[in-house]
Parts: C-alpha cells; structure tokens; sequence
C-alpha cells in the first residue's frame, strides 16, 4: 500500500548530519510516510548511515555519479509513492509535527501545495536565530494564499522579502505528475524557485501556515563556493525563458512583477562580475567589467547598507513551533 508522503531527501556527503535528519522523521508523530534518499555518489560514508538507520520506511537509492541536487531530487520524484511529496534536505532536520502539520493543513484547506516557516539554526546549536518570515518582516496569523505575482513580487534577491523560494512546502503528487513538472536539472541557482513558480502557474492553490517546523542547518560547508555572476546569468536565462510563455503573458500582474525581479537580479549579476575578479586581484579583468556597469558603485553602497540591516534584523530569536 502507498503512503501518504513521500520524504525525498538528496544527499551528498553529508555522513556528520544525515543520521540527525533521518531520526527526525522517524520521531514525526504522522508515520504514513517513506523517505526516499538519493545518495548522489557521495564519497564520506553517507549511504552507510542510511543503510544503518534501521528504519524499513527507508529507501536509499544510489548514483553512480554526481549528477547535483536537481538530478537527486527528480530521481527521487520518480521513485516516489506517496500522495505528498515532502522535502528535506540531508542536513537539516524537521521538528516532530511537521508532517502532521501539513498534511492537515493541505487537506483542509484542500491546497497543492503548503509551506510552513524555516527556522535558521546555526550547526552545533538548537535553538533557531531568525526565520525566513521573521527576516522578511512578514507578519500573520492564519493561513495566507499565494499566488504567482504575489511570489515573485516578494521574492527580492539580496534584499527584504518572503523569498518562498527558500520553502519547503508539501507538494501534491498527482498535481506535479498531471503537470509534468520536475526541477530544472541545468540551474545552479533557484532550481525551488522555479518549481514552485512553475506550480503556480499551471493552477495550484499555494497556502502558507505561520507557524515553523523545518529546521534549517546554517554551516560553513553549505556556503556556495561557485560564481555568483555565473549562477545569476543561468537565473537570467531562466527568467526570460519564463517571459516569453503564453501562460505567463496572459497574467499582466506576473508579467509586470518578474520584469522588476529580474531587473533587481541583473543589477547583481553586474555587481558580482566587478567584485568577484577584484576579490581575485585580477585589477584589469575588474576594471573592464566596473566600465561595462556603471551602476556598480551605487549597488555597492546599498549592499553594504542592506547588509548591516540584515545583521540587526536577524539578531531577533524567534520560537520553535515544534
């Protein structure tokens, strides 16, 4: 018999934290689940956790080579058997009503797709320091719903906003299946974002719970080691492919919000290509590309402003749901 959810859980080399995460689901008071581990030819021992985990709700599926967490994850989508599809990733953990929480939530609400708060936890603590709705400054009460422009319009790169990019929400399986929906193997970045965006699109009901059950791990590790610039230009390309859809031209509201998304993104596209070869010492490669983008100086300014109201803002703890 299915069950109810299915946890996909991408993993790469994440043996120091995987255990952590899987004992998180076995201690879930909603048991109906499976979680579906892609081990994405990890080198450190993580499929050995998993093996040993004990729990028969288990699966590990291995890959032969790293193929990144779009791959794992759309391996994983196809291995699924469950009405829901949860998400986790190796690292992180979930507090122990979160499925729970969710399932409930979607059902009632009779909604595609559901997302609670992430709480951010700094690796070795437990007790959260922010929230991605804390940082965004958004505040409420009962269960808000979402839609397409409303997303984009507050999901500000660099900047104060919802950002549900970053959610983990309960995703309906027969949705994503009749949609043919699946991450974008080919993005380095906002491979979520365009899911969910893509969800919404195509019709989902996309509800958001206040409360946070999804623990975030913030650590060293985890910091992207690749090219901004050069994950920003794929997250261009992306967004005007997106521009050009017939079902998105059809939403003037979208439309209108996306143009000022990607033209905030561009700006930092712009920023990046200066400060990345300056951060190299490779001074004429950083002059040639501060010539090419004048409004470097000012994005510059208004990083380091927006990065100090950052700090103070994220300095507030907020409480566990859990």
């Amino acid at each position: 018999m299915a069950p109810a959810v299915s946890v996909i859980v991408p993993a790469w080399n994440t043996r120091a934290w995987i255990g952590e995460a899987l004992a998180s689901l076995t201690r879930q008071t909603f048991a109906d689940f499976e979680a579906v581990v892609v081990d994405d030819a990890s080198t450190d021992g993580t499929a050995e956790v998993v093996e040993a985990c004990g729990d028969p709700r288990v699966r590990l599926i291995r890959m032969p080579v790293n193929g990144g967490a779009a791959i794992a994850r759309n391996t994983a989508l196809a291995h699924a058997r469950g009405q829901w599809i949860a998400l986790l990733d190796s690292d992180d953990w979930y507090g122990p009503r979160r499925l729970e929480r969710l399932v409930g939530e979607a059902e009632r609400l009779d909604a595609d797709l559901v997302a609670d708060d992430i709480l951010y936890v700094r690796d070795g603590e437990t007790a959260p320091w922010s929230s991605l709705f804390a940082r965004s400054g958004a505040t409420f009460t009962q269960p808000e719903w979402i839609d397409a422009a409303r997303f984009v319009a507050t999901d500000v790169y660099a900047g104060r906003g919802l950002q549900l990019g970053l959610s983990k929400p309960l995703m309906r399986a027969a949705f994503l299946r009749e949609k043919g929906l699946r991450y974008q193997p080919e993005l380095r970045l906002g491979q979520d974002y365009w899911l969910y965006l893509d969800c919404l699109v195509r019709g989902a009901r996309f509800a958001l719970i206040p409360e946070g059950h999804y623990h975030y791990r913030a650590r060293p590790g985890s910091l992207v080691r690749q090219s901004q610039a050069v994950r920003l230009d794929g997250y261009c390309r992306a967004g005007d492919a997106f521009l050009r859809r017939d079902d998105v031209q059809a939403d003037r509201a979208l439309v209108a919000a996306m143009r000022r998304h990607l033209a905030n993104v561009r700006a930092w596209r712009a920023y990046y290509r200066v400060v990345e070869p300056l951060k190299r010492r490779e001074w004429t490669a950083a002059a040639a590309a501060a010539a090419r983008n004048p409004g470097f100086v000012s994005r510059a300014l208004r990083r380091a402003g927006g990065a100090a109201l950052r700090r103070v803002g994220a300095a507030a703890p907020v409480s566990d749901a859990a």
